[in-house]
């Protein structure tokens, strides 16, 4: 088995602390701290943090150095709200076709989640997540709305891995929305209910992620160290 290279081992630190939030948005990665910690020189720190910085983790600015990127609030925003547009009525146009299996699929996955909270692993929630939702809108009729929905899943993964990182206390809140949104699936609730109630989940989420940028991005630029 070939062993973890230095940079390798930077990485995975680095890239562990960003996802659990450790490492707040605006946070400053200063090399040799972060070095010493691990027993290494700078060079295979700074190979990590060029390797986050190619996947959109890490920004650099000259005179202020390496940092957790910002969430980038437009491109977020802009792509919640689609998403919470065409999940929200690809979820109601498949509500019809929904079969009472795939209503107990989601059901079981449902639970999951909740059972994950008491050992938390936004990872693993996220992944879950989309589970429990693509059994809700894969049966949506309209392959164009459909693919606007993969499309907008797949750009969230390159904004941020997951905004259960940084809103923890959301999952709880998210997974009881997701009884209700069940609940009016399996009760042939009115299509735009369906719709409004879907759409208004995916928003509470942006709201609670927005509201965790504005109040840390801050926070995190004064407990960092200053810049090597």
């Amino acid at each position: 088995m070939t062993a973890e290279s230095k940079s390798e081992r930077a990485y995975r630190l680095i890239r562990e602390r960003i996802d659990s939030g450790r490492y707040v948005p605006g946070y400053r990665l200063v090399l040799a701290p972060i070095a010493n910690e691990l027993g290494m020189s700078v060079v295979p720190v700074r190979e990590a943090i060029r390797r986050l910085e190619a996947e959109q983790l890490v920004t650099f600015e000259r005179n202020v150095g390496a940092q957790v990127a910002l969430i980038k609030e437009t491109e977020y925003l802009h792509t919640m709200q689609t998403l919470a547009l065409v999940e929200g009525a690809a979820t109601a146009l498949a509500a019809p076709r929904i079969t009472e299996d795939q209503i107990r699929r989601a059901r079981l996955v449902n639970q999951t989640m909740r059972e994950s909270l008491s050992a938390f692993d936004p990872q693993r929630f996220t992944e879950l997540n989309l589970e429990f939702h693509s059994v809700l809108f894969e049966a949506c009729p309209n392959p164009h709305i459909l693919d606007l929905v993969h499309r907008g899943w797949n750009r969230m993964k390159v904004l941020r891995n997951s905004s259960f990182s940084f809103v923890p206390g959301r999952a709880r809140e998210s997974v009881d929305e997701h009884d209700r949104i069940l609940q009016l699936v399996e009760d042939r609730a009115a299509p735009l209910e369906i719709e409004m109630t879907a759409r208004a989940h995916r928003t509470a989420t942006l709201d609670a992620v927005l509201a965790y940028s504005d109040e840390h991005r801050h926070a995190g630029e004064r407990t960092a160290a200053p810049a090597a």
